[in-house]
């Protein structure tokens, strides 16, 4: 076992040193595209290159333990050496966990920033404020991440929250943790609209989906009809009375993005032009998802966005998630952004899904 890992290391070490090579080379310099994918590959590799030199000292040190177990007379010495090997033992075979797992090719798609949509679904008024408290929540998280939210495009509900809201999610690996999100999200409690104190089951939609790239889709503008309106709601004199808000209808397709929360034209011309990328990326992206849940059993980061996820059951203080049957009692603390711990079940329970089929 030891050595065929050793050897599949070392053949990922030597690429690694190759990468290094021709990011160095000033040729590579003159091709842009083929530069990024360089510097994107190399950091990729970096986490399983250190892992891997770690392995082979653990190794080194087992074998050094062993020998001097076996040649060396000194009873201290020895016992340093009977307990170094125990230790390392023991350490081996979860480290060869972990490694096993890096090898298993990742998403491409999980180092992307993200687009994410929470849509109000069945339940009207409430279904709208849940979304609102949705997106409180994923704000929360946000922020506790380190990472920068923008939203590009807003339809307020008439009793609070949101009929829908697209937001741009920048910052390290969002898509590769954010994507265990999609699907629809149900909640069971008394609305604020409720006199009789009644429960009521309503739900609100994620989509989250990888940004695309200027390197991923090239978009012909000749297949694009740009459209200027008038931006609604609050925002100073100047936003509701200039065309500034911006709407963009691909022809080939019918996708149809929008963008008006900055006060210039061009901004919000570059962000809908961004979101317009990445929704006619995601066609593609999507018959990919289609082909892995195809092959994957119980698909964790399902590629069917109208599949029931997880329950807010307020009156339980109840957060389940159905993936995993994966259940918590502290929904208040839940729904102030502290969702690491489900989305991280929701990565090992994938894992353990990659590795089954990585072995078939």
């Amino acid at each position: 076992m030891a050595d065929t890992l050793l050897d599949k290391l070392d053949g990922l070490k030597e690429k690694y040193a190759e990468i290094a090579r021709q990011i160095a080379d000033p040729e590579t310099m003159s091709d842009m595209k083929r530069y990024v994918q360089l510097n994107k590959d190399y950091k990729e590799l970096e986490p399983i290159i250190a892992a891997g030199d770690k392995y082979r000292k653990m190794v080194s040190d087992l074998a050094g333990a062993k020998d001097i177990l076996m040649n060396e007379k000194d009873e201290d010495l020895r016992e340093m050496a009977k307990e170094e090997a125990a230790q390392i033992e023991e350490e081996i075979p979860k480290m060869e966990e972990e490694i096993k797992i890096m090898l298993i090719p990742a998403d491409p798609q999980d180092g992307k920033n993200a687009i994410m949509e929470i849509r109000g679904g069945t339940g009207g008024d409430e279904a709208a404020i849940f979304a609102g408290d949705l997106f409180r929540m994923y704000s929360k998280y946000f922020e506790r991440k380190g990472w920068k939210c923008e939203v590009t495009s807003v339809s307020e509900g008439t009793a609070g929250g949101y009929k829908e809201l697209i937001c741009k999610v920048t910052g390290e690996k969002v898509y590769g943790t954010l994507k265990y999100e999609s699907g629809v999200h149900r909640v069971q409690r008394v609305p604020q609209t409720e006199t009789q104190g009644r429960v009521h089951t309503s739900a609100a939609s994620v989509a989250v989906l990888p940004e695309a790239d200027e390197f991923d889709v090239e978009i012909d503008m000749k297949d694009v009809r740009k459209d200027t309106f008038c931006s609604s709601g609050p925002g100073g004199q100047c936003v509701n009375t200039t065309y500034s808000a911006i709407r963009l209808t691909h022809i080939p397709t019918g996708i149809v993005v929008q963008c008006q929360d900055e006060r210039s034209q061009l901004k919000n011309f570059d962000k809908a032009l961004n979101e317009l990328r990445t929704r006619l990326y995601n066609i593609e992206y999507q018959k990919y998802l289609d082909s892995i849940s195809a092959q994957r059993k119980t698909m964790v980061s399902t590629g069917d966005r109208s599949a029931k996820i997880r329950t807010y059951n307020y009156p339980q203080s109840r957060v389940t998630d159905h993936r995993i049957n994966y259940t918590m009692y502290n929904l208040p603390v839940f729904m102030d952004g502290d969702i690491q711990e489900v989305i991280d079940q929701l990565q090992i329970a994938e894992n353990a899904e990659r590795l089954k089929a990585a072995g078939e």
